[in-house]
């Protein structure tokens, strides 16, 4: 399974967490975006799902794949609820403390509310047996990995993505032992 984060928006520069505000790509977004088309050409998708938020549907029409994506609302990100729009500083200023894959987001989600919507991505994907390609966002992204490993969702903190990035999910040895393949690959 290959996931792609979107590229630059506004607020992903300025480090606002953006949920569900619709934003489009930067300018700067839409370069990255079409840049990692030849490195997704090479693999052939059984199944390519982006998450209904423009940035997200930019990224895979950009990339090549608008035409053959299906909207997945479970790939939208996060729901920061009150904390939306907001940096990580200005909640820890409110906050001290305060961790978004361990407290989750007042009037938004919590982990496992993400990691149920994960969770469903990954068992249509495993179902299917095909090879899958999904746009979304970075929180969402990083719940799916760690879910994917059978982690807990509050692992997703270990892992970073940046904006316009491709990261594999696949197998070690068989599909009983989950694996990251590549992380964080962003185009040249």
């Amino acid at each position: 399974m290959t996931l792609v984060r979107h590229g630059a928006t506004e607020w992903s520069r300025s480090a606002k967490h953006t949920g569900l505000t619709d934003l489009p790509l930067l300018a700067e977004g839409e370069d990255d975006a079409l840049r990692l088309a030849p490195m997704l050409a090479p693999d052939n998708f059984d199944l390519v799902a982006t998450s209904p938020l423009i940035r997200a549907r930019e990224t895979c029409r950009l990339a090549g794949f608008g035409a053959v994506a299906t909207i997945d609302p479970d790939l939208t990100e996060w729901d920061y609820g009150d904390y939306e729009g907001r940096t990580t500083a200005e909640i820890l200023a409110d906050r001290p403390g305060w961790q978004l894959f361990r407290d989750g987001c007042p009037g938004g989600e919590q982990a496992a509310d993400v990691a149920a919507r994960a969770d469903r991505v990954i068992a249509r994907l495993r179902q299917s047996n095909g090879n899958g390609l999904l746009f979304s966002s970075g929180h969402l992204l990083r719940v799916l990995a760690a879910r994917w490993l059978g982690l807990a969702p509050q692992a997703g903190a270990l892992f970073t993505l940046g904006t316009a990035s491709i990261s594999q999910l696949g197998y070690d040895h068989d599909r009983t032992e989950p694996a990251i393949s590549r992380w964080n690959l962003t185009p040249p």
